[in-house]
């Protein structure tokens, strides 16, 4: 019976050894996701358009009034420069961007308002897109909301302008010269495979720390 309860504890040891070192290794993987995410908000612009509420028809709104919000924002930004260049251009669009919206929830027979703002710090889930992904985290946001704003979002990426109608070249090329590098381009396009599932255990990560600081 002794010798029973001993090899239980050995087991029981070597259960929760294995269990230390698996959270470690996720935690380690996680810092590391984190400094790649980090680095990479601060490079970009997203693009965040909130619908009115979540009936179909806000829903249909929201779609329209995104076309017109990419048309508004197309080029609005110089090719080359930096972020910080990028979010002075796109400070200066705002009003526009915000009437271009306007003019769409008009002709649609709503009286919604819409507005544009550019904000810092906008958390994001992980975004699949057609040809590239972002991981969950932090980022600048250009933000357009249609009257309350209750309704599901539209998310994409407007600096680089990987979501604009004038981009002609692929993902890579239009993020290279948007100013990322090698590295952050192969994460966001998929080059390191299986990266989807890796932003996806980033945020599930980040999830149960925050319950267990809770």
């Amino acid at each position: 019976m002794k010798e029973r309860t001993g090899t239980k504890k050995t087991t029981l040891r070597r259960w929760e050894l294995a269990l230390l070192l698996g959270v470690a290794a996720a935690a380690l993987w996680g810092v590391r996701l984190d400094g790649e995410q980090a680095a990479l908000a601060d490079k970009v612009v997203r693009l965040h358009v909130l619908a009115n509420s979540d009936t179909q028809e806000d829903q249909a709104l929201k779609l329209a009034v995104r076309d017109a919000v990419l048309a508004a924002a197309d080029g609005v930004v110089p090719p080359g420069v930096e972020l910080e260049e990028a979010e002075q251009a796109l400070t200066q669009a705002l009003p526009a961007i915000a009437d271009a919206g306007a003019r769409v929830v008009g002709e649609q027979g709503y009286s919604y308002p819409v507005t544009a703002s550019l904000e810092h710090d906008v958390w994001f889930p992980t975004k699949e897109y057609t040809d590239f992904a972002f991981p969950a985290g932090e980022y600048t946001a250009l933000r357009v909301t249609i009257g309350e704003g209750g309704g599901r979002n539209w998310w994409c990426v407007v600096f680089p302008p990987l979501c604009l109608g004038s981009v002609t070249e692929n993902t890579a090329e239009t993020a290279l010269e948007g100013g990322l590098e090698d590295r952050e381009v192969s994460l966001i396009t998929g080059e390191d495979e299986g990266y989807v599932v890796k932003f996806k255990a980033m945020e599930l990560l980040e999830e149960f720390q925050g319950w267990l600081e809770g």
